[in-house]
């Protein structure tokens, strides 16, 4: 087998909910358990599902969005990150044809860019022939997905099987999984989906949902058809392998409160010639001796009463802002940095204080989706005119602090994929730029190199 060679298969579903997420997870370690080695990707902008992936795996997963980066660049990150494994399991975004318009970062779009076979999940609770019916539509709406089969799960019992399964052998779609409704399979949920990782003992769940897989999947048979793929033809693009600046050491938020980063997309950095240094909002005394600093997003509504009671390290922060210590902040890192946030009960807490607002929490989503971000000024990302792919995912609201006088420094004009809709959004002044924009250094390196020179001309401001 060549290099070009990689075993795949990418892990649809017919909907969000169906359970895939945890069927992967369940793959991933029963893979793992076989002895192979087993690489995951997670398609679109998920920051939560690869951390399941990691701890069934023992490898960190990657995200695979043709939005946030371009479809070469795409092949890159794959190739970069499969070549040394026997096998890479791709996890879809909701249902199979779903994603932005056009079918932007579907997992039928990355499917076909990858020429990955796919595996259809389908619930089948309250279901019966129904099932093929649906296997059978998601077959044929498509010709150019190489549909290689279903998984059946929340099965209620034999016969429920024997029907469904000779319902499938009709239409002549293979059955590669039947999993029965267990109970005792609980994946955390909060707000905004599963919660991570971080802040639940998953490990004997993962090790009962890996016993279930190796007992009602063809592991076998998974294998076979993912190494049964054809050659893909790799794509190498920019270099960035290149240190542009003497090393420049950016501090990076990294713990319950935020955890969301790319791992390609930190990456990025580091390939520039930077020094990634975590640091811990939550437990640490202040930021470390650093030239630059990025805090992610997260959940920092569900910790506010640890960062608010964190004085030392909000005081840090605030000092190192407005001593001109370049920052970047995205979502929860954005919320951070107001003056307060609002909880979901309502109770006001102190935060950072740096951007003149204040962060509310809602009962219902705000808005999730692809943007286009347009910068308004010269930021230390980019410059005015600049336009940015991202995404946005979050329930709370950003109030103006309508006590300070002088305008409040908007960022982006965002436009929603979607809808057309246009709205300023996020804070940039001088040496801050925060907003709800989640994206990719990997998607736009131009980004990553500005953010670095910017952490070197402070450098410079110290002498």
């Amino acid at each position: 087998m060549s290099e070009n060679d990689i075993p795949r298969i990418v892990i649809a579903a017919t909907n969000s909910g169906a359970g895939k997420t945890t069927i992967v997870t369940g793959i991933l370690a029963a893979m793992k358990e076989k002895g192979y080695k087993v690489q995951s990707y997670k398609i679109g902008p998920d920051y939560i599902d690869p951390g399941y992936h990691q701890l069934a795996s023992g490898k960190p997963g990657h995200n695979l969005d043709s939005w946030l980066v371009s479809e070469k660049k795409i092949n890159e990150i794959f190739f970069k990150t499969a070549v040394e494994a026997d096998i890479a399991i791709i996890e879809g975004v909701m249902g199979l044809y779903d994603g932005g318009r056009k079918g932007i970062s579907s997992t039928a779009t990355i499917a076909k860019l990858l020429n990955a076979p796919v595996v259809l999940v389908i619930d089948a609770k309250s279901m019966g022939d129904s099932a093929a019916a649906i296997a059978l539509g998601f077959k044929l709406y498509d010709p150019e997905v190489n549909f290689a089969g279903v998984i059946v799960n929340r099965l209620g019992s034999e016969t429920h099987k024997k029907m469904i399964c000779e319902a499938m052998e009709k239409i002549n779609i293979p059955v590669l999984g039947c999993i029965f409704r267990e109970e005792q399979i609980t994946m955390p949920e909060r707000h905004l989906g599963l919660t991570q990782v971080t802040e639940n003992p998953m490990e004997n769940m993962v090790e009962f949902i890996k016993n279930i897989i190796l007992k009602q999947c063809d592991i076998t048979e998974l294998y076979r058809i993912a190494k049964n793929t054809p050659s893909l033809t790799p794509y190498f693009l920019e270099n960035t392998k290149q240190q542009i600046y003497p090393r420049i050491k950016i501090g990076v938020a990294h713990d319950e409160s935020f955890s969301f980063y790319y791992p390609e997309s930190l990456a990025i950095l580091e390939e520039l010639g930077a020094e990634i240094i975590p640091f811990s909002p939550l437990r640490g005394q202040k930021i470390p001796d650093v030239q630059g600093l990025i805090i992610g997003g997260g959940f920092p509504e569900m910790f506010v009463q640890q960062l608010n009671q964190n004085e030392t390290m909000r005081q840090s922060i605030l000092r190192a802002g407005e001593n001109g210590l370049p920052i970047y902040a995205e979502c929860g890192g954005l919320m951070y940095l107001t003056k307060y946030i609002k909880d979901f009960s309502g109770t006001v807490f102190d935060m950072v204080g740096l951007i003149p607002a204040t962060c509310m929490m809602n009962t219902k989503l705000q808005t999730v989706g692809y943007i286009e971000a347009e910068a308004l000024n010269d930021n230390i990302l980019c410059l005015k005119g600049d336009k940015i792919h991202g995404h946005e995912f979050h329930f709370s609201s950003m109030l103006i602090d309508e006590s300070v006088e002088e305008p409040f420094s908007w960022a982006f004009q965002f436009t929603k994929i979607r809808t057309g809709v246009k709205y300023y959004a996020g804070y940039s002044q001088n040496n801050i730029l925060a907003s709800y924009l989640h994206l990719h250094f990997a998607g736009n390196i131009a980004l990553a190199k500005r953010f670095i020179q910017k952490c070197h001309q402070f450098v410079q401001t110290q002498k």
